[in-house]
């Protein structure tokens, strides 16, 4: 049985789990306390050279890191990545958005505004990270105003990556209110079969204050 590395209130690891819970795939949980080093120990950093989960590992020991490409390998096969290869271009050129747009705005601001890192922050850096959330969510607003998803192919794992994060951009003092097209379609994405409701907050860790090692 796969075994996944994760640490539940990460974003990154829930695009993980939503997925293999839509695909009904059983698998192990290995929680790793990123902010009390544990990502950074000798051997945890045999399976992945940056420390950050998750981190999927195969019955045979193969690892694959970066949740984007654990999500292309996962679903692999299934209604989740289309077999063509421009319309996997297609799903691919929004999981190279999320990892350059939202992870860069969106991802990083909810962190700092959930674990109180704010205040530790510049006033420049802040605003950096709000300019950009709202650039990404104009952009995908008005990419989804006439769309059902963000490509062609129905909902895919472009779909989950953007979604985990995006849909959390009230977290991050930035409102949805003001994009209706994105509301609409982070309803659509709820509304899938297996869709993964559990959330986890970082409060369930009392050293999520702190900064990663």
């Amino acid at each position: 049985m796969i075994t996944l590395y994760d640490y539940l209130p990460s974003k990154n690891g829930y695009k993980v789990r939503l997925l293999l819970n839509h695909l009904q795939r059983p698998y192990i949980t290995k929680l790793v306390s990123i902010f009390e080093g544990e990502g950074q120990t000798e051997e945890f950093r045999r399976k992945t050279p940056t420390g950050a989960v998750p981190v999927l590992e195969l019955d045979d020991g193969r690892v694959l890191t970066e949740s984007n490409a654990i999500l292309m390998y996962l679903a692999e096969g299934s209604s989740f990545l289309p077999s063509d290869v421009w319309e996997r271009a297609q799903v691919a050129r929004w999981m190279f958005f999320e990892e350059d747009y939202i992870q860069n705005g969106i991802a990083s601001l909810r962190h700092w505004t959930l674990t109180g890192k704010l205040a530790r922050r510049s006033d420049e850096m802040i605003a950096a990270k709000r300019a950009m959330s709202v650039k990404t969510l104009t952009i995908l607003e008005r990419w989804l105003e006439s769309r059902t998803f963000l490509t062609a192919c129905g909902y895919t794992i472009a779909d989950i990556s953007v979604f985990a994060y995006a849909s959390r951009a009230d977290e991050a003092g930035i409102p949805l209110s003001p994009y209706p097209a994105v509301q609409a379609w982070v309803g659509r994405v709820r509304a899938q079969d297996h869709f993964l409701d559990t959330i986890y907050p970082y409060s369930i860790d009392r050293y999520s204050s702190g900064e990663l090692p």
